[in-house]
């Protein structure tokens, strides 16, 4: 009952490999008795003999590590290729802190805490790079004896 030759016969008719050749198991007797090339395609037309699908690669675990990056997970220092600079640069960290800054000393000067030259030393300041923060600039300014409360 060896189906050796029919199964390679099917591989070459089906265009595919050998293992991918699927033959019924209710019908095993007349596929032995399958001889030639037509044989196997008329079998191939009845349905008794097939082509397994193709095995993929599962995307499920890529999904679920894709979901979590999305979330913020993986993150740790075991998955970190590049120094802090690298990851967010000098110039992106000082631009995110001097728009915080500006945005703060435009807030306190509509609002009447500063005026005009007092805004304007305080912008040239943090243009100068005085300021750490936010933070650390409200507590320079505080210590200037300027009532800043908070935003």
């Amino acid at each position: 009952m060896s189906l050796t030759n029919q199964k390679r016969l099917a591989a070459q008719v089906l265009k595919c490999g050998v293992h991918r050749v699927w033959v019924d198991d209710k019908q095993i007797d007349r596929v032995e008795t399958a001889v030639g090339r037509e044989d196997i395609r008329m079998l191939i037309e009845e349905g008794i003999i097939s082509a397994k699908q193709k095995r993929g690669t599962s995307r499920g675990r890529t999904r679920h590590h894709l979901a979590q990056k999305a979330k913020g997970r993986r993150r740790g220092h075991g998955s970190r290729k590049g120094s802090s600079t690298t990851r967010t640069p000098k110039k992106r960290r000082w631009m995110m802190n001097i728009r915080a800054q500006r945005r703060t000393l435009k807030g306190w000067r509509d609002d009447g805490i500063l005026n005009r030259s007092a805004y304007r030393r305080y912008y040239l300041r943090a243009k100068g790079g005085n300021y750490r923060s936010v933070a650390h600039m409200r507590a320079q300014v505080a210590l200037d004896g300027i009532a800043v409360g908070d935003d």
